[in-house]
């Protein structure tokens, strides 16, 4: 197994045993054993140990001690609307899924042309970039990069990381309510952080929807460019 193309050995064998759990006729099926797989994919047991751990962190296999790893059937993709009032927990709980979000990291930073003409400051204000992690049940859906005014939303980065809710956060600055403005759609292969944190194939695909919302006077509040796993989520348009 060569990795000449810059793909991991791991992300190789992480995708051969994806395609073990598609040919499994039912949930519950038991993986082989770790030198069964090494042998299998020409690799040592420490990579296949990491390709099975970044597996149980997708969902798709969970180990019981003393008794082995076992395939777990995933879901079918789930539905994420878009619409005028777009919110990442009421859509996943509507589905009797867990939502989650976690902050990866934040920065202030002085808006770009685009950022600023986005939403209605000059060239340099000052914003906070926030990342974050969306998930449902435990299993990654999406990274989202997000931008806000530094003087509108002052602590909107300490109140996302104590709520993990963008809504939430928005709540603690005095804004209860938004609305979606403009939603553009793309696809695009995934980078290698997204791939880490989305736990996906590193040539997997996401869907890439870029967004403006606006407060209830149609004053811009949020820029955001979110990366979702193309093969956990459908996005619906509604009219």
């Amino acid at each position: 197994m060569n990795v000449d193309d810059g793909i991991a050995r791991w992300r190789r064998v992480a995708d051969g045993i994806r395609t073990l759990a598609a040919e499994s006729d039912a949930d519950g099926g038991l993986l082989p054993s770790e030198a069964a797989l090494a042998e299998r994919f020409g690799v040592n047991r420490h990579t296949v140990r990491r390709a099975i751990a970044a597996l149980a962190a997708e969902g798709l296999v969970h180990t019981e001690r003393g008794r082995g790893t076992f395939f777990r059937k995933l879901p079918g993709r789930l539905h994420y609307p878009i619409g005028t009032r777009t919110r990442f927990s009421e859509n996943i709980s509507r589905q009797a899924r867990e939502p989650a979000g976690r902050l990866i990291q934040a920065s202030v930073e002085p808006a770009d042309a685009r950022i600023a003409a986005a939403l209605g400051l000059r060239i340099g204000a000052a914003v906070h970039r926030m990342e974050t992690l969306h998930v449902a049940d435990g299993m990654p859906l999406s990274v989202s990069t997000s931008w806000f005014s530094v003087e509108r939303f002052p602590a909107i980065v300490a109140a996302y990381a104590e709520t993990g809710s963008v809504s939430k956060a928005l709540e603690a600055h005095g804004l209860v309510d938004y609305h979606r403005r403009e939603t553009r759609v793309a696809a695009e292969h995934v980078s290698p952080a997204d791939a880490a944190h989305l736990a996906c194939p590193a040539d997997a695909i996401v869907i890439v929807a870029e967004s403006l919302n606006v407060d209830p006077e149609g004053q811009p509040m949020q820029r955001s460019r979110t990366r979702f796993a193309a093969d956990r989520i459908e996005l619906v348009f509604a009219t």
